[in-house]
């Protein structure tokens, strides 16, 4: 093992790191162990619902119905096939999560701190930790300060142990708290972590919970078939059919009953809504947050890099000796100073100090100047270099003190000297002579600039990581005053939201002044809006609840992470589906806690985008908006899948029923081939379209109406509108054709007669369901409304739709084995007419049910 000594505090060359990176390979864990494909495929094929398949094509066999077995097998395969299509792109999900968030981290090379990607990193490198990293290797720690290091993933315990200096630190762990440089001992392969990854892939992924609902519905739709299977069974015993074939019919019932691409066509339209999102920048980490994106009614949002640019640039400073005006463009280095001489001087023995304590600066990067590291610490640097301000060497820098998220402040031991900068108002209760220094605090951020002390100090200790600060112990050298603009387009996301019934909030821990400033300017705090602090907020978090739960926004600043806990938890309890971003390690928690957990993935730590739901690549509040736009268009689109094949069901269902209930003197309308016809054949393409329906231009009109998938709504339009339409025209048109030719009730129809009225039926269910895909489309817009033309794949469906029907009637060996015949031009003009009904019926109950609403 390396010792503390191989790499000093100006790390490794960048021609040594290059050598070792050619020589080593990337710091890359052992590509995971993949299921082989084949594996996966006969999974698909052999799970509970796959081997009743497989036994009913057995009976079919075995009772000489082999175009029913053959039917049958074609349809396991098929589901089959599309599983195996999404489990395998499932397997990938986390490869792609990994190309789309890559690992950066800080070392130091060349004695100064970069950042480069972790997959770069070799033995020897130091590295700088920072409360939020991810440790991506084994290291040894060389320097130690307030480190806590949280090591659940490999130990299982959830409290944080503090190493100290020698000791190491394994990749898989998450820093808490504190920070360090440390020496890298091993990548990729030869880490600890690397040693247990067998385990983990071991293990199998619980299911989600919109996929136990799914299944859930799968289970009671094949519960209901199988019901009407074993019923019209003892049926056709009762009316004496042979023991086999009414086996068989019972069989091939229950077979033809169960809507067999639903699930299929329900997972693409989930999957294609997180690719949906992912185009948006908003990244779904598990699938079924779709379901709960579209179901969102409050944001709590973060201010910097969300609301505004997290472009960070000094403006003014403020210091005992006048104010500092700084002119410059950008991050770029160059610019000037404007104001009395001796506050320009200070400005530059504060800008001195400041430096010492940051490790964030601009580079140049493609003809540009960019911020690498915090934004802020950036500015600080940018500031330093247009006063002509030297960087400090970090030989001489002793201790460090950690930001945390309750002392507000950082510090240096430097050259003997104590530099604390941080929150004006967790600083200024210990500097002298703070009058004059509160008063431009409060005029700063009332003009909403974000603002910074920077103070020092003689004799003040550092004890267990912190400072040991008293009254009068700092002497305070400048306050900076900072801008970071808005957002141009949060403005019309805000009004978005609105128009949706999400409820906002500002949670922040900045000043509540420059937080207002930045709210009001955004449009997100309105005339009775509120401005509250953190130690402001009641203790009763019912009362919390109503505090927060207010239409003109509010604003939470100061805010501590158990704070961000119990603003989720209180309006969870209120009723709200709560959206909680973070960036923050100590925002985990809170991301936890909310319904929607939704992380930082440009500048959010590794912790938040772990234990998020939702990771916005751009950190964007519009992108929040996109997603729960994206959310529920998606949610709306498996519904319409539901709709339409619940509905097909109720009309395949109709001929059984109506030959069980008349003792066998109606014929079978359709038969057990025909309705497989239908369910693998004509109705496939239309439900895949539907699950990739375009949001529509009314989506975020008003509040999220469903939570649930299958509800009384669904189930009564599906079952009480439009399958009860399809069922009562397909089995009319068949009656009609038959007494045209002659049948009379309780009589044998000719072969020739019963071949045209059940192809009549076929084709009446078969028009009815085009018509449906089109009803599907909206819940509560007529088709009129919205139109025919914008989902081009439903009306590509619809086309092969008809070249299907065409060869199930029209080419005779495929209309013998299923057994319908071509229709009449009556039997045309019934299917052409239950299109027309159909659409009126889907209208009519549109207009009905939004006029009694608006009543």
């Amino acid at each position: 093992m390396p010792s503390v000594q191989s790499s000093d505090v100006r790390g490794l060359s960048a021609v040594d790191a290059s050598r070792r990176l050619a020589a080593e390979g990337p710091n890359e864990l052992p590509a995971p162990r993949r299921r082989a494909a084949w594996k996966l495929f006969v999974g698909q094929l052999t799970h509970l619902f796959a081997l009743m398949l497989w036994a009913a094509a057995v009976l079919a066999v075995v009772g000489g119905l082999a175009p029913l077995a053959v039917a049958i097998v074609v349809i396991i395969i098929l589901n089959g096939v599309f599983a195996f299509a999404q489990e395998y792109r499932a397997d990938r999900a986390a490869e792609r999560l990994r190309d789309l968030l890559p690992t950066r981290v800080q070392v130091i090379r060349d004695g100064e701190v970069t950042r480069v990607d972790a997959t770069q990193l070799v033995r020897d490198d130091l590295m700088v930790l920072g409360a939020g990293d991810r440790v991506s290797a084994d290291l040894q720690l060389v320097a130690v300060h307030g480190l806590a290091v949280d090591e659940s993933t490999l130990t299982g315990e959830s409290v944080p142990v503090r190493p100290a200096t020698g000791q190491q630190v394994f990749a898989g762990t998450f820093v808490v708290q504190g920070e360090a440089e440390a020496v890298v001992t091993a990548v990729a392969g030869n880490t600890r972590l690397a040693g247990i990854q067998t385990l983990t892939e071991s293990a199998d992924r619980p299911p989600s919970p919109l996929t136990v609902e799914l299944h859930r519905l799968i289970r009671v739709i094949a519960v209901i078939a199988v019901a009407v299977g074993v019923s019209l069974t003892a049926v056709s015993l009762l009316l004496g059919l042979s023991v086999t074939e009414a086996l068989l019919f019972g069989v091939g019932v229950m077979v033809a009953l169960v809507p067999e691409g639903l699930l299929p066509t329900v997972t693409l339209s989930l999957a294609r809504g997180a690719q949906r999102m992912a185009h948006g920048n908003a990244l779904v980490r598990r699938l079924d947050a779709v379901e709960t994106l579209g179901a969102t009614t409050y944001v709590c949002t973060d201010k910097t890099g969300t609301l505004t640019m997290n472009q960070m640039e000094v403006l003014e400073v403020w210091t005992p000796y006048g104010v500092v005006a700084i002119q410059g463009r950008g991050y770029e280095p160059v610019g000037s100073a404007e104001g009395d001489p001796a506050a320009i001087e200070a400005t530059s023995k504060a800008a001195a100090s400041a430096i010492a304590c940051i490790r964030g600066r601009a580079v140049r990067s493609k003809g540009r100047w960019v911020a690498e590291g915090d934004p802020m610490e950036v500015a600080i640097d940018v500031l330093a270099r247009r006063l002509g301000v030297p960087p400090v060497d970090p030989v001489t820098v002793t201790h460090r003190v950690a930001f945390t998220s309750e002392t507000r402040y950082s510090a240096v031991v430097v050259n003997g000297n104590t530099v604390v900068i941080g929150a004006p108002d967790a600083l200024l209760p210990y500097c002298w002579a703070n009058g004059e220094a509160a008063a431009a605090v409060e005029d700063l951020a009332g003009r909403g600039r974000r603002v910074l002390a920077v103070t020092v100090a003689s004799g003040v200790r550092v004890h267990d990581g912190q400072l040991e600060l008293g009254a009068d112990v700092l002497d305070l050298l400048a306050v900076v005053g900072l801008e970071d603009p808005p957002r141009p387009d949060v403005h019309d996301a805000l009004t978005t939201c609105r128009q949706a019934g999400v409820k906002i909030a500002v949670v922040t821990g900045d000043h509540a002044a420059t937080a207002a400033v930045i709210a009001r300017e955004v449009g997100l705090l309105g005339p009775d809006g509120l401005v509250v602090t953190g130690s402001e907020l009641p203790d009763d978090d019912e009362r919390l609840g109503e505090l927060l739960d207010r239409d003109d926004g509010i604003v939470v600043a100061r805010v501590t992470p158990a704070d961000k806990l119990r603003i989720a938890r209180a309006l969870r309890r209120r009723g709200h589906v709560v959206a909680m971003t973070g960036d923050g390690v100590n925002d985990a928690p809170a991301l936890r806690e909310a319904d929607v957990g939704v992380a930082m993935g440009a500048s959010g730590s590794d912790v938040a985008r772990a234990a998020a739901d939702l990771v916005l690549l751009d950190d964007h509040f519009a992108s929040i908006v996109t997603a729960i736009r994206l959310g529920r268009a998606t949610f709306s689109n498996v519904r319409r899948s539901l709709t339409y094949h619940l509905a097909d069901n109720v009309a395949e269902l109709a001929p059984f029923v109506a030959w069980a209930l008349s003792g066998g003197s109606l014929p079978l309308a359709i038969g057990v081939l025909q309705v497989l016809a239908l369910d693998i054949g004509t109705d496939v393409l239309p439900a895949l379209a539907l699950g990739v329906e375009r949001p529509g231009p009314r989506v975020l009109e008003g509040p999220a109406r469903h939570r649930r998938l299958v509800d009384r709504r669904l189930l009564g339009r599906a079952f009480g509108v439009l399958g009860l339409t399809e069922a009562v025209v397909a089995m009319t048109a068949f009656v009609l054709i038959l007494t045209g030719h002659g049948w009379r009730f309780g009589a044998e129809p000719s072969g020739a007669a019963l071949a045209v009225a059940s192809g009549t039926a076929f084709a009446v269910i078969v028009l009815m369901q085009m018509a449906n895909s089109l009803a599907c489309r909206s819940e509560r817009s007529t088709l009129f409304e919205i139109g025919f033309t914008t989902n081009r794949p439903l009306l590509l469906a619809i086309a092969a739709e008809m070249v299907l029907l065409t060869v199930f009637l029209g080419v005779p060996p495929v209309a013998e084995l299923l057994g319908g015949g071509w229709p009449s031009l009556q039997g045309w003009l019934f299917a052409v007419a239950g299109v027309i009904v159909l659409l009126l019926v889907d209208t009519s109950t549109k207009l009905l049910r939004r006029s009694r609403t608006r009543g």
